[in-house]
């Protein structure tokens, strides 16, 4: 059985990790354009946030898997 508090807290701070190097990686990318669109790092920050979620569902090599 999985420790949901653990997975939780794990793909969190995985997901929080995604968002700040997706963020910091489009406002490098725009800053190189001379322009950086607020709206555009958010939203890819975001999304990157909620695909790391959905991929940790699939499984986290933080955890240790009990059989």
């Amino acid at each position: 059985m999985r420790d949901w508090k653990k997975w939780a807290k794990a793909a969190g701070i995985r997901a929080v990790k995604t968002v700040a190097q997706t963020a910091v990686a489009t406002i490098g990318s725009a800053a190189v354009l001379s322009q950086v669109d607020v709206k555009m790092v958010v939203s890819a920050a975001v999304l990157a946030g909620i695909l790391s979620l959905l991929t940790s569902v699939a499984g986290l090599p933080e955890m240790e898997i009990n059989t």
